[in-house]
C-alpha cells in the first residue's frame, strides 16, 4: 500500500499577543491508502489544526507532510480531497441538488457531468428524492449527509471529516456512523475522521490517533484488528471492548486534569 499522507516532524506554533502557543509538537504519522484513520483526544490537542494543515488551511512551522506525493498546496489546488465540516455549511437560498453542484461549477463541469455526479453521490448517501429539498427541510443528519455528497462529488481519493456528527443526537449520531461505514466499504476512499467519541472512533476506524495536548502530540496509534465489515452489534463485543479501553486509557494517560 501506497502512503497518502506522510507526516515528519511536524511542528506548528501560533503567534498571539500574549506570546506563542504551541498548538502541535513533532508529529510523526503515516496513513496508507484506503485508511479510516480517527483523531481523537480532548479540546485542545490540535485534532483540527493538524485536519486543516493536511488540508493546506494551516501552516506548519517546522517538518514536513505530503498529500499524495505533493505539498498540501499542491494537493488542494488539484482538488486531491474532500472536506467535510462540524457544521453542514449549506446555502440555505439553495436546494440540495445546487449545493451539491457548486464544487462542480466551479470546476467548469457541463451540466451532463453535474447532473450524473449530483445523482450517483445523493444515492451513496441514502437522499434520493430529496434533490430539489432545501436545507432548512431536511434534518441535521440529512444535511450532513448533503454536506458529504458535496465532498464526494469532486471524486477525491481523500475525505477529510471534522467531527461531522458531533452536535447530532445520539440515535442519528449511531445510524450515520453505520451510514457511513458502508459508504467507506463502498468506495475504498482514504478518510481522515476527527472526534470526541471513543465508540464513533473505534467503530468506524481501521487505525485510531490518541492526541494529548499543551503542545498538541501523538501519544498512541492503535491499529484496529476488527472486521472490515462490521455493524453496530461490534460494540458489544470483547475485540471492540478492548480497543476503547486502551484508547480510554491513552487519553487518560495523555491529559493531566490537574491543569
Amino acid at each position: 500500500m501506497s502512503s497518502v499522507i506522510d507526516i515528519e516532524k511536524l511542528s506548528l506554533t501560533f503567534q498571539t499577543n500574549d506570546g506563542p502557543v504551541h498548538a502541535l509538537s513533532e508529529i510523526d504519522l503515516k496513513i496508507e491508502e484506503g485508511d479510516f484513520v480517527s483523531f481523537i483526544g480532548p479540546s485542545g490537542c490540535g485534532k483540527t489544526t493538524l485536519l486543516r494543515v493536511i488540508a493546506d488551511l494551516e501552516q506548519p512551522t517546522d517538518g514536513t507532510i505530503s498529500v499524495n506525493g505533493m505539498t498540501p498546496n499542491q494537493a488542494r489546488l488539484a482538488r486531491a480531497y474532500g472536506y467535510v465540516f462540524q457544521a453542514a455549511a449549506l446555502y440555505p437560498w439553495r436546494t440540495i441538488e445546487n449545493n451539491i453542484a457548486l464544487p462542480l461549477e466551479i470546476m467548469g463541469l457541463s451540466r451532463a457531468e453535474q447532473r450524473e455526479r449530483i445523482k450517483r453521490n445523493m444515492e451513496l448517501v441514502n437522499l434520493s428524492g430529496f434533490e430539489k429539498k432545501y436545507p432548512w427541510q431536511l434534518s441535521g443528519g440529512m444535511q450532513q449527509r448533503a454536506s458529504i455528497a458535496r465532498a464526494l462529488a469532486v471524486e477525491p481519493d481523500l475525505l477529510l471529516m471534522d467531527e461531522p456528527f458531533g452536535a447530532l443526537d445520539e440515535i442519528v449520531r449511531d445510524h450515520l456512523n453505520d451510514q457511513l461505514h458502508q459508504l467507506w466499504e463502498k468506495t475504498n476512499k482514504t478518510v481522515v475522521f476527527v472526534t470526541h467519541s471513543i465508540p464513533e472512533a473505534v467503530y468506524l476506524s481501521t487505525k485510531i490517533v490518541v492526541l494529548c495536548p499543551r503542545p498538541g502530540r501523538i501519544y498512541d496509534v492503535i491499529e484496529s484488528d476488527l472486521p472490515r465489515s462490521r455493524t453496530l452489534d461490534i460494540r458489544e463485543t470483547p475485540e471492540f471492548l478492548k480497543i476503547a479501553h486502551r484508547v480510554r486509557e491513552g487519553l487518560k494517560a495523555g491529559h493531566s486534569y490537574e491543569d
